[in-house]
């Protein structure tokens, strides 16, 4: 009786074993092909960003440190606007810059996204400072956006109040914007 109890319970495990052994192969099998495909496709946008950058010796300070992007958000200190109102100004900077890089870089966009869209918000002392980087920023062919208020709230209309600089690498981004401080 016991041994026929044994035999039952080693039957029923060469049953379990055989479909769970093929459910963990065929699951290692498919990480390791998606694992393939995602690393040569990494390996293409890197090869096209690089195509797109430059290539030679130049690259690394085009590029910045460890190849870095980023986004700026400059935000003008001297229109006192409130917490809520600056998030939202920098909520618009943040999207238009997007979808401009979208447009006219893909592959720069999605190696920021790969660095996690780093994005960074600094303080302007006012207006003048805000368009002499926004010349700068266009000279060195960075994307920006300047955010103009419809004036419904806090600020009269068509105040320019954010400016978006980037995604873009991030030492290139610093040269413009590195002496500002925090907001």
């Amino acid at each position: 009786m016991l041994s026929n109890r044994i035999e039952n319970k080693v039957s029923n495990m060469d049953v379990l074993c055989g479909p769970m052994a093929l459910g963990v192969v065929t699951g290692l099998g498919c990480g390791i092909f998606l694992g393939w495909q995602l690393r040569s496709r990494l390996g293409q946008t890197s090869k096209s960003l690089k195509a797109v950058m430059g290539n030679g010796c130049g690259e690394a300070s085009v590029m910045g440190e460890g190849g870095e992007f980023k986004m700026i958000l400059v935000v003008r200190n001297d229109l006192k606007m409130g917490k809520g109102k600056v998030a939202a100004q920098c909520a618009h900077a943040a999207v238009a810059a997007y979808k401009q890089v979208q447009r006219r870089n893909p592959d720069l966009l999605k190696q920021w996204e790969y660095c996690g869209q780093p994005k960074v918000v600094v303080k302007s002392p006012d207006e003048d400072t805000l368009i002499h980087l926004l010349g700068h920023a266009n000279e060195v062919g960075l994307p920006v956006s300047l955010i103009q208020d419809a004036g419904r709230t806090q600020i009269a209309p068509g105040s320019r109040t954010v400016l978006g600089i980037g995604p873009g690498p991030a030492g290139l981004i610093d040269k413009i914007t590195g002496d500002l401080k925090l907001y």
